[in-house]
């Protein structure tokens, strides 16, 4: 009687550990991807694949990294980077605890570029 209650509810303690994870490490991934895009001669794309690399260790799947702007030149200011994750593709056991809800999160800092004037 009692047997069916306690896996749900550990079932939807895994699910939101997982939740956890992945919102820590979308976190984590957007500040790590900024830090390589503000630096002179980075690339948008080498900040992209420094977020998925870190979305890839706990297999966070269908992530999209945004940088912004989209080319780093001379003259930016500063760099934000965003990632959408859609929850219902990295669900650990049933999508439907997680079904529909996205986490997205974003990072901006300033560049240590030099402005040219």
């Amino acid at each position: 009687m009692v047997a069916p209650i306690f896996f749900a509810l550990m079932m939807a303690a895994f699910e939101f550990g997982r939740l956890n994870v992945v919102r820590h490490t979308a976190d984590n991934a957007a500040y790590e991807a900024a830090r390589i895009a503000m630096v002179p001669g980075a690339t948008a794309a080498e900040a992209r694949a420094e977020a998925n690399r870190i979305l890839a260790i706990v297999g966070t799947r269908s992530a999209t990294v945004t940088v912004a702007p989209a080319v780093l030149g001379p003259d930016v200011d500063q760099v934000t980077v965003s990632i959408d994750v859609p929850m219902d593709l990295n669900a650990l056991i049933l999508p439907r605890f997680t079904s529909g809800s996205r986490i997205q999160t974003s990072s901006t800092l300033r560049t240590e570029r030099v402005r040219n004037r």
